[in-house]
């Protein structure tokens, strides 16, 4: 595959789409083209659509439009843990909030996860009531967490928890992170965890913020920017719209 296209983009008007189709059909070679998940690219190698593994595990696990546009950000996520587990970072793999579970099973199955002697610790309400900050997901639910929970049933390294963070972090968390993956769309809730959880993460150790780079989480990066300068840390934005630090 040496494009990969969809109509996945949030914030457009209905004449963006065929604009984005006729501006890809004007690319000389018609290869390289990404579109989807409010990022086009043109003339790009899109290496994770030649990565046998992760095409395979994000094939199987990605059902909906929105999980199947965010193949890149899901392939920044796979890469972070295959650098974690190549330069033996010590640590288990800790993943704030995880809603579904997708990026994190299509982890799992990338990297091998069940044979790594690893924990990978899952974090979510599952749960939305409207006094909450961030807002709702379509399969936020009481049935949610079970859900979850059994998509990794053959994942014993997985540890499903259901919980506000910062606040179940502070008794579930482990004592080492080799790879963080902050991901609550709440400036608050994330400098909680990273207050929880920042000294926990080993050095070298890869932390992949999730909406850094979108303008309408803004105020977790203004929230972010300072807490991490102050501790020798800048993060960098992503064309995905994710931010990166490796500690």
């Amino acid at each position: 595959m040496s494009n990969f296209l969809t109509g996945t983009f949030y914030g457009v008007d209905q004449g963006f789409i065929p604009g984005l189709q006729q501006a890809a059909n004007a690319v000389q070679g018609k290869a390289g083209i990404f579109a989807g998940d409010n990022l086009f690219t043109i003339g790009r190698n899109l290496s994770f659509l030649e990565d046998q593994p992760f095409f395979e595990a994000w094939s199987k696990h990605a059902t909906t439009a929105s999980e199947k546009a965010c193949i890149w950000r899901i392939a920044v996520l796979a890469w972070a843990a295959r650098m974690a587990l190549q330069r033996k970072i010590p640590g288990d793999f800790v993943e704030c909030a995880c809603y579904r579970g997708t990026s994190a099973r299509i982890v799992c199955d990338t990297v091998g996860f069940e044979k790594t002697g690893r924990k990978y610790y899952l974090y979510d309400l599952f749960e939305h009531d409207p006094s909450m900050a961030h807002h709702a997901m379509p399969e936020h639910s009481k049935k949610l967490f079970q859900e979850t929970v059994a998509r990794f049933a053959d994942q014993p390294g997985v540890v499903v928890t259901a919980g506000k963070v910062p606040d179940v972090l502070r008794k579930t968390a482990p004592k080492k992170i080799a790879l963080l993956h902050i991901d609550l769309n709440n400036a608050e809730a994330e400098i909680g965890a990273l207050e929880e959880l920042f000294d926990r993460v080993s050095p070298g150790a890869p932390i992949v913020f999730d909406d850094y780079g979108w303008r309408g989480y803004r105020a977790q990066k203004l929230a972010e920017d300072p807490w991490l300068a102050a501790r020798g840390y800048h993060v960098l934005e992503l064309p995905t719209g994710q931010g990166l630090l490796i500690k």
